[in-house]
């Protein structure tokens, strides 16, 4: 009964396990998935040989943990809060939570992606099951990062006219949102370095900027990196990070400066991978 687990006939495991009507089994010999109605009269009775074994097993208690799983580690807390109420809505909460995940375009994508490595790993631990019945090795898995994938849907290019807007509305909301945001420091859109990120349809998801002094050193200060609401957890702040990074350094600049907001703590491990290092403590009192 043994046979090999090819990326086509994972996809057709997949399909059929999310497919709660079809009763169906995998066919060991031909290495492909046969629903019940297609085996004549008395196959799966005389079956001696195990020809015919069940796929991972899969119902839609399944598929609501793996929403729930989903939706628990998005960090975006906007779109985390709508789908957790969609999953506690009592009924209909399949149909709820992909109308919310589809005013979402970018977060959908991470869903199914999400998914889909989900239940690859799910198939391949049943596949694993029967390996060591027949005194095999193990394979491994291969999981994709979902947020690169994501990722690349999103367009980082120089500012253009019509960004100073759509900038400036999105500073006036990371001010009204962030209580420790300082409203008096100065906010230049754009600066001498840059970026904007905007969705595969064109729309303004974020940006950062910063200005440049020649002491110590030709020194890059970055002065606003915001990213809209819709659009955070998804890696778009690192990868404008990143990039002006490479940027500036190809200019010649020594050194980089960064205020982290207090709300902004967990970026600082992003800031920690690219060698950036904690100098100062800021504090702020409103009479």
């Amino acid at each position: 009964m043994q046979f090999e687990l090819t990326e086509a006939l994972i996809a057709d495991i997949i399909f059929t396990m999310e497919n709660q009507e079809w009763v169906s089994y995998l066919d060991t010999v031909e290495g492909v998935v046969v629903g019940e109605d297609t085996l004549e009269f008395g196959e799966l009775k005389g079956d001696t040989e195990n020809r015919y074994i069940d796929l991972p097993h899969w119902d839609s208690s399944d598929g609501y943990n793996l929403m729930e799983q989903f939706a628990a580690g998005l960090k975006n807390k906007v779109i985390r809060t709508k789908l957790s109420a969609a999953l506690n809505r009592g009924k209909g909460v399949f149909r709820a939570f992909r109308d919310t995940l589809s005013a979402h375009p970018e977060t959908e994508k991470l869903w199914y992606a999400y998914k889909d490595r989900e239940m690859k790993r799910e198939v391949i631990r049943w596949y694993n099951a029967l390996r060591e019945e027949w005194g095999l090795e193990r394979i491994g898995e291969e999981p994709e990062d979902t947020e690169d994938l994501v990722q690349e849907d999103f367009l980082f290019r120089p500012p253009i006219p019509e960004d100073k807007d759509k900038a400036a509305e999105l500073h006036r909301l990371y001010l009204d949102e962030s209580p420790a945001a300082d409203p008096f420091l100065p906010w230049t859109f754009p600066g001498p370095f840059t970026l904007v990120a905007a969705t595969g349809s064109g729309d303004f998801a974020g940006y950062i900027t910063g200005t440049v002094t020649e002491k110590p050193g030709k020194t890059l200060e970055i002065t606003a990196l915001e990213v809209r609401p819709e659009y955070r957890g998804l890696g778009v702040g690192e990868a404008l990070l990143t990039r002006l990074l490479e940027t500036a350094e190809a200019t010649g600049v020594e050194h980089y400066l960064i205020t982290l907001p207090q709300e902004a703590e967990g970026f600082s491990r992003v800031l920690l991978r690219e060698s950036f290092v904690a100098v100062q403590t800021r504090y702020r009192k409103t009479v």
